[in-house]
C-alpha cells in the first residue's frame, strides 16, 4: 500500500506540473494575442521610436480614402523623421493622383520626402512622384506619360446588328454626352477636348512647378512619351538613379540619422481575426529585428476596373504586340 501511495503522489505532482505549464502557456498566448490585436486596432503601424516611414503607391490609382488617411497619420506622427514614397503605377484617375499629390505635399512641408520609382511611374504615378522633393528611379524604370485622356466606347455598330435602339429625352443636346449609344458629334468632341486640355494644362503647370524645367521644356516632354530612368534623369524628370538605398541616402544628406530604420506603413487588412497568421508573423518579424515579411504576389492583369472621370494612365497599345 505504501508503494502505491508513492506512485499516486508522483502522478499527482506530474499532473500538477503539466497544469501549471499549460496555464502559463495560455496566459502568454492571450497576452501576445491581445498585444497583436491592439496593434492592429491602432493601425498595425505604430512605431514609438524614430524611423523613416515608407509608403507604397502601387497599381491603379484612385481616390483611396484609406491611403489618404495613412498619409495624414504619417504627417502627424512625431516618430516619423522622413518619408520614402515608393511608386510603381501606370497611373489612374487624375483626381485620385491629385488627392495623393496634395497629401504628400503637406507632409513635405514638415518632413523631407523622397520618391523612389520602381518598375513604373507614369501619368498619375509620375504626378505623385513629383510631389516629393527628390526623385530616384532605376535605370530601366519607365517614367513619364504626362497627359490626360478620356476613352469613349462606341456601341452603335453592335446595337444595329442586334436591332437595339435607345430613345432619349433630355434638357439639352450635350446632356449625358458623349454616349456609347450614338455617334459622337463635333460639338461633343469639342466639349471633351476643352475639358481634357484644361486638366492637361494643370498637369503641365504642376510638373513645371515641381521640376527644374521651364514650361516650354515640360511641354516638349508632355506629349505622352515614356522614358527610361536614364532618359528621365537626362531630361530632369528625375533627380538620381538608384533604389531605396539611394533614396535613404538623400534623407541622410538632409540631416536624418543614417541609423534610422525604414518602416513600411501598410494598410490594415479588412478580414483580420484575433489569431490571423499574417498579423502575428508581421509583429513577430519586427520583434526579432527583421524589416518585413514577404509581400503578397500581385497577379498581373487580374484586376480590371472601370475608372470614372478624367484618366491619367499609361496604356501600351496591345494591338501592336507580337504574337
Amino acid at each position: 500500500m505504501a508503494s502505491l501511495s508513492a506512485d499516486e503522489l508522483i502522478d499527482r505532482r506530474r499532473i500538477r506540473r503539466k497544469l501549471t505549464f499549460w496555464r502559463a502557456a495560455t496566459i502568454i498566448i492571450l497576452i501576445i494575442s491581445l498585444f497583436v490585436l491592439v496593434r492592429w486596432m491602432l493601425g498595425d503601424r505604430v512605431a514609438a521610436t524614430p524611423h523613416i516611414a515608407q509608403i507604397r503607391i502601387e497599381g491603379t490609382i484612385t481616390e483611396d480614402e484609406k491611403l489618404l488617411d495613412r498619409l495624414e497619420d504619417i504627417r502627424r506622427s512625431k516618430a516619423v523623421r522622413g518619408v520614402i514614397v515608393t511608386v510603381d503605377s501606370p497611373g489612374g484617375t487624375t483626381a485620385g493622383g491629385e488627392a495623393i499629390y496634395e497629401e504628400i505635399r503637406l507632409i513635405a512641408q514638415e518632413k523631407p520626402v523622397v520618391a523612389q520609382v520602381g518598375t513604373l511611374a507614369a501619368s498619375a504615378g509620375y504626378m505623385i512622384a513629383s510631389a516629393a522633393d527628390h526623385i530616384v528611379a532605376r535605370q530601366s524604370s519607365i517614367v513619364g506619360s504626362i497627359g490626360v485622356l478620356v476613352q469613349l466606347p462606341n456601341l452603335t455598330g453592335l446595337m444595329e446588328k442586334l436591332g437595339i435602339g435607345v430613345e432619349e429625352v433630355k434638357s439639352s443636346p450635350l446632356k449625358a454626352e458623349p454616349s456609347p449609344f450614338n455617334e459622337t458629334t463635333d460639338e461633343e468632341r469639342a466639349m471633351m477636348r476643352a475639358m481634357i486640355m484644361d486638366s492637361y494644362d494643370w498637369f503641365v503647370d504642376l510638373v513645371t512647378e515641381r521640376r527644374p524645367l521651364s514650361r516650354e521644356e515640360v511641354l516638349t516632354l508632355a506629349d505622352g512619351s515614356v522614358f527610361t530612368g536614364r532618359q528621365a534623369a537626362q531630361a530632369k524628370l528625375v533627380d538620381a538613379l538608384g533604389g531605396e538605398r539611394e533614396a535613404k541616402q538623400w534623407l541622410v544628406e538632409k540631416g536624418l540619422d543614417e541609423n534610422l530604420q525604414v518602416v513600411e506603413w501598410r494598410p490594415r487588412s479588412d478580414d483580420v481575426s484575433l489569431f490571423m497568421p499574417e498579423i502575428a508573423s508581421r509583429w513577430l518579424a519586427r520583434v526579432l529585428g527583421y524589416s518585413t515579411e514577404e509581400q503578397l504576389i500581385r497577379a498581373l492583369g487580374a484586376e480590371r476596373i472601370f475608372l470614372d472621370g478624367l484618366v491619367s494612365v499609361w496604356q501600351p497599345d496591345a494591338s501592336r504586340a507580337l504574337d
